[in-house]
């Protein structure tokens, strides 16, 4: 596909990421509503974190639907990425995660799995992580941002990571991984808090607007639905 978006270039230039956006779920907890078309200043959350994944000069980008995907496709549509359809969401987020990966192309250097429910994250954030990818320590091949000891998303991982889940079973995604090969962990210390706000409820939204003063709006097909 080639890159999305070359100008970031420069430091990150020789290191091929491809990247995964999760965007598969229900919204059980927002009333069965699609987060990733929550608008913030009028833009979808999941057509912000693709432009943010641009920006970031990601090579190319897979972008996972499910329960939704009849209402998030249009939102994407315009974008180069490849959509990939989870025929079963129910199954959990490892089971988008593996169709995700399993449709980059073989190219890549690593990878960066982002979530569409993170408002805030712009392309600076994640060329950040990229960065703190390339500096890991030896030895490590997965990082994740850490605010106050906690992790953040979106996480970065190898292509040897990448093989390794789609070798194992059905069960075994980034985090299981991760689990299994804790030295293989790098906890990126950052007191970036944009990695660690996402919104799963209504309470989420309130909390962010009082937080930071930005207000996520429903776009009106569904602003009538009971959370």
């Amino acid at each position: 596909m080639g890159c999305i978006l070359k100008g970031g270039g420069g430091l990150y230039s020789r290191l091929v990421v491809g990247g995964v956006l999760l965007a598969a779920g229900s919204g059980s907890r927002m009333g069965h509503r699609p987060k990733g078309l929550l608008e913030l200043g009028g833009v979808p959350l999941i057509r912000r974190t693709l432009i943010a994944l641009s920006g970031a000069g990601l090579d190319e980008l897979v972008v996972v639907l499910g329960e939704h995907a009849e209402h998030l496709e249009p939102a994407v549509q315009d974008f180069p990425v490849t959509l990939v359809r989870n025929p079963s969401p129910q199954d959990g987020q490892v089971s988008s995660l593996r169709l995700g990966l399993a449709a980059l192309s073989p190219k890549i250097d690593a990878v960066m799995v982002a979530l569409a429910d993170q408002p805030l994250l712009g392309a600076q954030d994640l060329n950040d992580l990229i960065g703190a990818y390339k500096k890991r320590p030896e030895g490590t091949q997965v990082v994740v941002p850490t605010v106050d000891g906690l992790p953040g998303n979106p996480v970065l991982f190898s292509a040897e990571v990448k093989e390794a889940v789609l070798a194992g079973d059905a069960r075994l995604g980034c985090k299981q991984w991760q689990a299994a090969h804790p030295e293989a962990v790098y906890a990126w210390t950052t007191a970036n808090k944009r990695y660690r706000q996402d919104v799963d409820s209504p309470e989420d939204i309130a909390q962010l607007a009082a937080q930071t003063g930005h207000q996520l709006r429903w776009p009106p097909a569904w602003q009538g639905v009971t959370p």
